[in-house]
């Protein structure tokens, strides 16, 4: 059942020129604290809607936006497809920041928990680390901070690439380098975005959807794999308490099935954070949200959440 409040489309301006297109659920019952909704690439805030009720239900005021280049967010240097001309990194993260303003403008005082799904979560470990102190808690699902080689290779496929012709236009290797060798990668698959989800009718959605599965462009894709080896060089900004929960799925082909979760996990703890709860599904795939296992790891998250603010509250207090 949905709630009867909120998750109607709203913008505010970003110091960075956009018109941020977001969404608010407020806190069903006392409030704990604040949850930011970092999404994923080639999709959009607004399929988060069930995961941010589940978590206003348990006392967080849940805020999810559209990047740059995504949904419905608007700035005159970052069409669908592209985080802006130049400082692509800089002005998603500062986007994140403003959002963040914009929560305790509305809420002051409350615990900032920031949530990040796959590109969502190389923003949010990014922006951590350039405002270490600045959240309570950070979550990172189904994120590649360890593509290796194949990483580098892809940059500079992508460097090429933008020597022949420009950083705006689509890249024509890397859609077939990820998003295609994925849902080849699935036995059977029925789509070509069955690695996404268990669930047909979640896959169908996503395919339907106008604002998802778009091509992106050689200036964002250089700036993912720019977040994927930036933010992992940088992790000793933060304080090495900071609660970290990750979470990876053994049947996601973008994340090596699971294993660059695992890998992140082991970076963190070699550098020192002891504070790191790590969750490994075996049977999921890319959308842990939307797949068969999502009330589990969704109730899961939400006592993780729940154990995390409830000192942060009551110091303040």
């Amino acid at each position: 059942m949905s709630l009867d409040f909120g998750w109607e489309m709203r913008t505010f301006p970003s110091p960075t020129g956009a018109a941020i297109a977001y969404r608010h659920v407020p806190a069903a019952e006392t409030a704990k604290g604040i949850l930011l909704i970092s999404h994923g690439l080639a999709e959009h805030s607004r399929r988060y809607r069930t995961f941010a009720e589940a978590m206003a239900r348990q006392g967080f005021h849940v805020y999810a936006w559209d990047h740059r280049g995504h949904g419905e967010t608007t700035a005159p240097d970052a069409p669908i497809g592209r985080f802006a001309l130049k400082d692509g990194i800089r002005r998603v993260t500062d986007d994140l920041m403003a959002v963040r303003t914009l929560a305790l403008t509305a809420h002051p005082g409350m615990p900032v928990i920031l949530f990040g799904h796959s590109m969502g979560g190389l923003i949010a470990l990014n922006a951590a680390v350039d405002h270490p102190g600045d959240f309570a808690g950070i979550a990172v699902w189904n994120s590649n901070f360890n593509p290796g080689i194949a990483g580098r290779a892809a940059q500079g496929l992508l460097l090429a690439e933008r020597a022949l012709k420009g950083s705006d236009t689509p890249s024509g290797m890397l859609p077939r380098l990820t998003f295609g060798a994925w849902g080849d990668s699935i036995p059977g698959h029925r789509t070509a975005f069955d690695w996404l989800s268990h669930d047909p009718a979640e896959v169908d959605a996503y395919i339907a959807d106008p604002l998802c599965g778009f091509d992106a462009s050689v200036s964002l894709w250089l700036d993912v794999f720019d977040m994927t080896f930036r933010a992992p060089k940088l992790v000793d900004r933060l304080q090495k308490d900071l609660p970290i929960h990750l979470l990876g799925g053994g049947e996601d082909p973008a994340t090596d099935k699971g294993r660059a979760i695992l890998w992140l996990s082991g970076h963190l703890r070699r550098h020192g954070f002891d504070n790191v709860m790590t969750r490994f599904w075996p049977n999921a795939r890319h959308e842990t949200l939307n797949d068969t296992m999502r009330n589990e790891a969704a109730a899961e998250f939400a006592d993780w959440a729940a154990r995390i603010v409830h000192p942060v509250k009551a110091a303040a207090e």
